[in-house]
């Protein structure tokens, strides 16, 4: 039986304020197309359906009409909420589409996976769809002789999977899978991913999903395998600079033995992520950058000073620049720091050392002589004082009436 295993959409997500849906739509038309190409049986979502918990009606629209295409397919649909959705809003008419072979799993329910039958001479495939767990909404931990405390990630997580375990023994020999959104310890992180905890206690150890076919999870951006059975499909899309790996989804078959063979197939649409550093005129001059044309990118400029309409001239190359950041030079160490002589500072000691740090190199010979040169012009100058005439008397009283 065949699993496409896929995870964090986040429709509705802008990058860096340019709107991803047409992209997004791109690349669940591609889903589509690999799920109906290798006849799967089932496509896993493993979180993060929408970008954030009131998605907008467009995003809303682009999952309805990308769920009717992969039933179209012949696939079931089993999805579950991540950290960015609403338990609620997306699993509110779960019991409704089940019925037609789409599981929206806002809610953990061990008495209510989902049962897909063989296409082969092996048994029946038991889906379990784990919604993220939310540790705060877990009941407290009592501790003897103390207040009771709040459940870590891992156990909370371990609940219910021991529930789903339970069920599983239950049914005798099965194939089985666990749907599940969190941070496996050892998992290699992107930029994009909202921290699930403060620190580190949010992460769980692999162990937590053995006793399971295989385990789909979601939650983290890189497409990556965690152990011989469980693995990260990867966002449907780059959401961060730090996203360089091609997007894709794993179709695992699952053989009648219980042994698993997992494809990485690539959607191939999506626009890639780039980040150029160097002077503006040498990055709009070097051919090298020729193949990131059409990227997103995003540019640090070493520049001594930021050129004036660095970005406007930056997109006239690269139409897909959307973040700058100007990297000057790291300042030269001065030789004499003003602020350590023992002999008076002058203004154009003070001026100087300024430039320098701005410049990030010492000012030249030509330079300091430059602004030596206004130093004396303005000390020389006679100043221009007009007088200030005296008011009478009479001149307030009428100023007054005025």
């Amino acid at each position: 039986m065949r699993v496409l295993h896929t995870s964090d959409w986040h429709l509705g997500r802008m990058f860096h304020g340019a709107a991803l849906l047409v992209e997004q739509e791109r690349a669940l038309a591609r889903v589509a197309a690999i799920a109906r190409h290798h006849a799967v049986d089932v496509v896993v979502v493993a979180g993060d359906l929408y970008d954030r918990a009131i998605p907008p009606a467009d995003a809303v629209d682009l999952l309805a009409d990308v769920l009717q295409e992969l039933r179209a397919g012949g696939a079931q649909v089993v999805a579950i909420t991540g950290n960015h959705d609403s338990p609620n809003r997306v699993g509110a008419l779960d019991p409704l589409l089940r019925a037609g072979g789409v599981t929206l799993r806002g809610r953990f329910d061990a008495t209510a996976p989902v049962v897909v039958p063989a296409t082969d001479v092996g048994p029946d495939l038991i889906v379990h769809p784990v919604p993220y767990q939310e540790p705060l909404a877990a009941p407290l931990v009592p501790r003897a002789g103390g207040r009771p405390r709040r459940a870590t990630q891992h156990e909370v997580l371990t609940r219910v999977l021991d529930a789903a375990r339970a069920d599983v023994e239950a049914r005798g020999p099965v194939r089985s899978v666990v749907v599940a959104h969190a941070f496996v310890a050892g998992a290699a992180p992107s930029d994009s991913e909202r921290e699930l905890s403060v620190g580190e206690v949010d992460r769980v150890p692999t162990s937590t999903f053995d006793g399971f076919t295989y385990t789909a999870l979601g939650h983290l951006h890189r497409p990556q395998e965690i152990g011989p059975r469980a693995a990260y499909s990867g966002s449907l899309l780059p959401y961060s600079f730090s996203e360089t790996a091609p997007s894709s989804v794993r179709v695992v078959e699952l053989a009648p033995d219980g042994s698993i063979e997992a494809e990485v197939v690539a959607l191939g649409c999506e626009r890639p992520v780039a980040t150029l550093e160097g002077r503006l005129e040498a990055l709009l001059a070097d051919p090298a950058h020729r193949a990131v044309e059409g990227a997103w990118v995003r540019v640090r400029l070493c520049d001594e000073v930021l050129p004036r309409h660095a970005m406007a001239r930056l997109r006239d190359r690269f139409p897909h620049a959307v973040v700058l950041e100007h990297r000057r030079p790291a300042a030269a160490a001065l030789t004499t720091d003003p602020r350590r002589r023992t002999t008076p500072v002058t203004d154009l000691d003070l001026t100087t050392a300024f430039l320098a740090e701005r410049l990030g190199r010492p000012v030249e010979p030509e330079e300091a002589a430059l602004i030596g040169a206004a130093f004396a012009a303005v000390s020389t100058a006679e100043p221009e004082r007009a007088p200030v005439p005296a008011l009478a008397a009479h001149d307030d009283e009428a100023w007054g009436a005025a």
